[in-house]
């Protein structure tokens, strides 16, 4: 994998404001090759977002009900607040109380969109983990736990919420270290939507606004993937490989293209890694074979693509491939680890389809067996046929001489 970094609020559960990333950290990633897979957690968390329940109310129960609401839509006033809990998602793991009123159902902010909420987190027992203003992200991307990005696209501009979130759309279980909150901890958060503006024209953003915003997105996704949400990391290394991508109006200089392809080689890398623990192994091998097109002697992505091959039972092909990496990098222990294995892999795969070849054609008889009897049968037939001829010859002989006495 590359770097991996995280920040307080974002995600399954370690990221703070995008915005608000400390410099000068290195993470795991970035610091030379690390071949070793981090160990599967699994802590509940859906590999997609679920989908939003209908929000809407029941049937009218009577006319004054009728009433009630056509009162409320021609009073152009703001609606006063609501004392309902809104069970999210039906399953009563996420729900949400409006606490003051915003300005009005049209001012829902739409997914892809940044926004910038104030956030107050506190576990059940009335802790508070953290307390943040100005958080900045954007809507639908991943970039924070999923209460946040389920939750707040129901907000109205200037509405405060009230969010309880079950773990499970929380830190999961395992916790947070920033903010603090413990493993399978269910958390009350309380929100206000400051502000919704359209996300940034990609092709318009300089080159180093590019790379910054490729580079968030990708630690991002090294935070799902640290949490073992393999499907979240996919979807944020996805979104910073569209970045990397877009056509660019702006002029870019050669060493900023260099930038910006190294962050795209990072993110096609750890997409593979990911998409190996997800089992998809198509998409991993042109994950791996889109880094070689572009750094044709990178380690990993030779090491993964060998992984991947052996994986699909192409053992002759993964060894190939890691001889390859092999030669690059001969000290690495991790790969001749994986080589070994797959040499006796590839040798046990050959005995057993030599053994069935042999069970399906039968055991053929020995060449040498065979033409010995064969040579003895045919010289013990040409005496046979001589002395039969001899005695033929010889009683002929005799008949002749009998009837010539006679005459």
């Amino acid at each position: 994998m590359e770097d991996k970094d995280s920040t307080p609020v974002n995600g399954s559960g370690n990221n703070q404001d995008l915005s608000k990333k400390k410099s000068g950290r290195t993470s795991l990633l970035d610091s030379g090759e690390d071949f070793e897979m981090l160990e599967d957690v699994d802590d509940g968390v859906d590999d997609d977002l679920p989908p939003l329940e209908d929000a809407g109310g029941g049937k009218k129960q009577s006319s004054q009900a009728e009433t009630a609401k056509a009162d409320a839509v021609t009073d152009p006033r703001p609606s006063p607040p609501q004392e309902e809990w809104l069970d999210v998602l039906g399953n009563g793991q996420l729900r949400k109380k409006v606490l003051e009123a915003g300005s009005g159902p049209d001012s829902k902010p739409q997914r892809g969109q940044a926004v910038t909420i104030n956030l107050k987190t506190t576990l059940t027992n009335g802790t508070t983990v953290e307390e943040e203003s100005d958080i900045s992200f954007t809507l639908g991307d991943g970039d924070v736990i999923q209460a946040l990005d389920l939750t707040v696209q129901l907000m109205e501009m200037g509405e405060k919420a009230l969010v309880e979130a079950g773990s499970k759309y929380a830190y999961g279980a395992l916790g947070s270290s920033t903010p603090p909150v413990p493993p399978h901890a269910d958390l009350i958060l309380e929100v206000q939507l400051l502000s919704a503006t359209d996300a940034p024209d990609l092709e318009l953003l300089s080159p180093s606004e590019r790379i910054n915003l490729a580079s968030k997105k990708r630690e991002r996704g090294n935070v799902h993937y640290q949490r073992g949400d393999y499907a979240f990391a996919v979807n944020s290394y996805g979104i910073a490989l569209q970045i990397t991508e877009a056509s660019s109006r702006v002029d870019i200089s050669s060493q900023e293209e260099e930038d910006l392809l190294d962050v795209k080689v990072k993110c096609l890398n750890n997409m593979a890694a990911a998409q190996l623990k997800l089992d998809h192994y198509e998409a991993a091998l042109r994950s791996c074979v889109s880094v070689l097109a572009h750094q044709p002697d990178n380690i990993k992505a030779l090491f993964r693509q060998g992984k991947v091959l052996a994986l699909q039972g192409e053992y002759a092909d993964a060894i190939r491939i890691l001889k390859r990496a092999l030669k690059l990098e001969p000290s690495n222990k991790t790969i001749h680890a994986e080589l070994s294995k797959l040499v006796k892999k590839h040798s046990e795969q050959k005995g057993a389809e030599q053994a069935m070849y042999k069970k399906m054609l039968g055991n053929p008889p020995d060449i040498n067996a065979v033409q010995k009897p064969r040579a003895k049968s045919s010289w013990s037939l040409s005496w046979k046929w001589l002395f039969g001829a001899t005695a033929v010859a010889i009683g002929g002989v005799a008949l002749s001489v009998v009837i010539a006495a006679r005459n």
